[in-house]
């Protein structure tokens, strides 16, 4: 595995939800330090074409026109999932309060809807975790606003129907959590990670971070805890989790007990219910948390999320100083980058690689090959040509 691209100048974006469509990234909402989550207004939606590693901004609806009371409102630890070429957007908040209602942001056209749903639908919340196993989308945990606590419950949206069941569970679920990841493996929901607290589904400030995983089966709605082995990763919260051929990864999180960010890379086997950890090659991402991960392909893009400030401190103008302030108080930095892990990385991929690291003339490669290597090198500057007409 091969860390190929890091570019700069993306969207700047932490707890953030993003998913992919086709050779398409799309990433939904999320905060950057310094700006108003109690002022409601719309979503920000920015794509990433995978093919030339450019991000586009989705021009924003206008308060008059009509499809505007069905976009949702900026937030951060809300939860994206895609279904044909349609993505639901659920839960997560501002920092006035949570949100409990379905939007479905359509790939083709780039509008929105409000799809109507029926049955129990569940409380607003926000750091929960969803995934679509079947034709379901699953959530599970987060932590719920009106009855301020953590969760451990499991909701169903059936996709076809539009109809929210609670799922009544056997077995022994995942602690109260938050800001874990849910991950399909054919019918199994694998549960990861997370901030729970010894007290429960009550927040004190006696955190806890579990390193154990348990998977639902969703066939008998079924908790299983399996005995794992190997090189188990430590605890953590707001990582990145992703599947390639039926092995489940964690990248990246933080653990506030030893007060660590992590960069690390973690293979699961369910089918051994084995854990290693990854060595990869080329320039990893440093250490980060509330990342976006996403599969495409044989490749992964990862981009934007938090972390402690490294090297010099940034200076102060008067257009940075208040935003700036607010970093260095909490002593995080917010980024904007784009990172491209390969999988399974081809001949052309590594002899690519070798021209870059090497500082080759490329003058007497073919333009095909040139345009190649400027898209892998040539950080970003957020376009706008995209229009939502239909």
């Amino acid at each position: 595995m091969y860390w190929t691209v890091h570019l700069e100048g993306g969207p700047r974006r932490v707890n953030h939800a993003a998913v992919a469509v086709g050779d398409h990234i799309y990433s939904f909402g999320g905060y950057c330090t310094g700006e108003n989550y109690r002022r409601q207004r719309p979503m920000d939606v920015h794509v990433l074409n995978t093919v030339n590693y450019r991000w586009t901004a989705v021009p924003l609806v206008k308060p008059d026109d009509p499809q505007s009371c069905c976009v949702p409102y900026q937030r951060y630890g809300h939860t994206a999932v895609s279904y044909g070429d349609k993505i639901y957007i659920w839960g997560g908040r501002n920092d006035e309060a949570a949100c409990n209602v379905l939007f479905c942001f359509h790939t083709k056209t780039l509008k929105w809807s409000c799809p109507k749903v029926h049955g129990i639908i569940p409380g607003a919340r926000d750091g929960h975790s969803a995934c679509v196993i079947r034709h379901s989308m699953y959530i599970f945990g987060g932590f719920e606003e009106e009855i301020d606590r953590f969760s451990q419950d499991v909701h169903a949206l059936d996709l076809e129907t539009m109809e929210w069941r609670y799922v009544v569970t056997k077995g022994t679920p995942p602690s109260y959590r938050d800001f874990h990841s849910a991950s399909a493996v054919g019918t199994k929901m694998y549960i990861f990670g997370g901030r729970g607290d010894v007290y429960g589904p009550y927040h004190s400030q006696e955190e806890v971070y579990s390193n154990e995983i348990v998977y639902l089966e969703t066939l008998t709605s079924t908790w299983h805890c399996p005995s794992t082995e190997g090189e188990i990763p430590l605890g953590r919260r707001s990582h990145s989790a992703f599947v390639y051929k039926n092995h489940l990864y964690i990248f990246g999180g933080y653990n506030g007990i030893e007060d660590k960010h992590f960069n690390d890379l973690y293979c699961f086997v369910p089918a051994a219910n084995h854990w290693m950890q990854v060595k990869t090659r080329g320039k990893r991402p440093c250490k980060r948390r509330r990342q976006s991960c996403c599969v495409v392909g044989d490749r992964v893009f990862l981009f934007g999320g938090t972390s402690p400030y490294l090297g010099p401190q940034p200076q102060f103008t008067p257009d940075n100083e208040e935003m700036l302030m607010d970093g260095l108080d909490s002593k995080l930095m917010d980024h904007n980058d784009l990172h491209v892990l390969d999988l399974v990385p081809t001949l052309r991929t590594l002899c690519l690689q070798v021209v870059l690291d090497e500082n080759l003339d490329d003058n007497w490669l073919p333009e095909d090959i040139r345009w190649e290597l400027r898209a892998m090198t040539t950080n970003n500057n957020i376009s706008r040509p995209l229009n939502n007409t239909g």
